[in-house]
């Protein structure tokens, strides 16, 4: 017994604790279990292990970049800032988590759950009706941060295994339930092409699918809309990034003033001129997101691996739930920078609009939200409305995001910590869920679950004839 004690403390001092290892270990054992070489397997860890040392390293920058300016904001003017981006939300959980004395590695025992209970679900897909795995790695690990943060704060009880395990069945639920929802759209839109959409936004691109033919006509579609040349730099990750947090920090810090900032922020040089501070500044925003982001594609490229490896084996013929991506080469290229522009349009007046009101919450827009989302939006919406569909459904996204986030930000109270999920599924049926659950945590996770489940069951009764047409059953 001693030496099980020993073993299991060792384990936790060492392993559980320190996420990195944790989630090299994952890797580790998955591709042992694959039967891959030792010097693969070894290749897997130390890639994993690094890459999860990389993001600490984004997360620390992006925490000292940011503080003083929210500092600033909330000093001045009482306003609690967050910004609605995935990694931003990522860090933001991370430090609540660390001040409330919970390990990071809560995070990836959820991930695995939910991964291998989504795997559970479609294995007994002809009592569940459910047809995909969601397998895309790097959503799967914010997605399962940020419930964890969810269930912890909303139900203090379960701030241990247990409540890791639940979150695992929470967000295992909603990767099979709502991946399955958009087959049908993503197979209208690919012309049968055998994936379904894993991403941030299943169900805004479902209900997208439905509204769509109601606001418009496909045959007047986005094909003959001319975009300024100008406005494709923005398809760079990091040019639009710089350019957002250039235009919101660059505002914020601009109203601040100058004195305010020297005192507020020790590393501002007496030899630095403002606008150069406010440059610098910035861009530091990008540069560290950019490095977080590489992190996170590292291990997760070796975690990606590593289940679908075990869900091929298990799964044969089942259909993969992937990168909202990959269907922007489905609709004609100026959709997706469309959804895009309108989509940050409409960030922009309903962030103006929290600012006239007086909202104690100001929101700042974040790229990953306002390019994913709505371009994705936009591409199903032109397929099945057309350019009208394409406008006002990302438009109405935009608002969504913004206001929605405003309320998760609140009520989850991460304001505090600079950051929110943001995607649209987290800023409208997350947040639906947390409240739930609060009411009654036992009884709100049974719930939240079961209904989950229940939407599969109404697919598959209004299309018995052609459900499983493009599975095996």
């Amino acid at each position: 017994m001693e030496v099980l004690m020993n073993i299991f403390t060792f384990f936790t001092n060492n392993i559980l604790t320190k996420p990195e290892f944790f989630v090299g270990l994952i890797v580790l054992i998955g591709y042992i279990l694959l039967g891959k070489p030792w010097y693969d397997s070894f290749s897997g860890f130390i890639k994993a292990t690094v890459g999860y040392m990389i993001l600490n390293v984004g997360a620390g920058g992006l925490v000292v970049t940011f503080r003083p300016i929210l500092a600033g904001l909330n000093g001045r003017f009482a306003l609690n800032a967050a910004v609605i981006d995935p990694y931003f939300g990522l860090n933001a959980v991370h430090l609540a988590l660390e001040n409330i004395g919970i390990v990071t590695s809560f995070t990836l025992m959820a991930l695995l759950v939910g991964f291998f209970w989504n795997i559970i679900l479609v294995a007994l897909r002809k009592i569940t009706k459910l047809r995909v795995l969601f397998i895309t790695g790097h959503i799967m690990v914010q997605q399962a941060t940020t419930a964890t943060w969810i269930l912890f704060f909303v139900a203090p009880m379960f701030r241990n295994s247990t409540g890791a395990i639940l979150v695992g069945l929470l967000v295992g639920t909603y990767w099979a339930v709502f991946s399955n929802l958009t087959v049908e759209a993503t197979q209208n839109l690919t012309e049968n092409s055998g994936f379904a959409l894993g991403h941030q936004q299943m169900l805004g691109v479902w209900v997208a699918d439905k509204l769509a033919p109601k606001l418009g006509k496909p045959e007047h579609g986005m094909d003959n809309v001319k975009l300024p040349g100008w406005m494709h730099m923005f398809n760079d990750n990091v040019v639009a990034t710089g350019t957002l947090m250039l235009i919101f920090f660059g505002t914020v810090m601009a109203i601040l003033g100058e004195d305010y900032m020297r005192e507020l922020d020790k590393s501002f040089a007496p030899t630095l001129a403002f606008p150069m501070y406010i440059l610098s500044k910035s861009l530091m925003f990008s540069v560290y997101l950019s490095i977080l982001m590489q992190g996170v594609r590292m291990f997760v490229s070796e975690l990606t691996e590593s289940f679908r490896g075990i869900s091929e084996k298990l799964l044969p013929g089942v259909m993969p739930g992937i990168d909202c991506a990959a269907t922007y080469g489905f609709a004609p290229a100026n959709t997706v920078l469309w959804g895009f522009i309108i989509g940050a349009i409409a960030q922009f007046i309903a962030v103006a609009g929290l600012l006239i009101f007086r909202s104690p919450i100001m929101i700042i827009p974040g790229f990953v939200p306002l390019f994913f989302d709505n371009a994705t939006i936009a591409v199903y919406a032109n397929k099945r409305g057309g350019m009208k569909a394409a406008t006002i459904l990302p438009f109405l996204c935009g608002i969504v995001q913004v206001l929605g986030g405003a309320f998760a930000v609140w009520y989850f109270q991460l304001y505090q910590f600079g950051g929110w999920h943001g995607n649209i599924d987290w800023s409208t049926l997350w947040p639906i869920l947390g409240v739930i659950i609060k009411m009654s945590p036992v009884t709100g996770i049974i719930i939240c679950i079961a209904g989950m489940l229940i939407i599969p069951q109404i697919q598959y009764l209004r299309n018995k004839a052609n459900y499983w047409g493009h599975v095996e059953a």
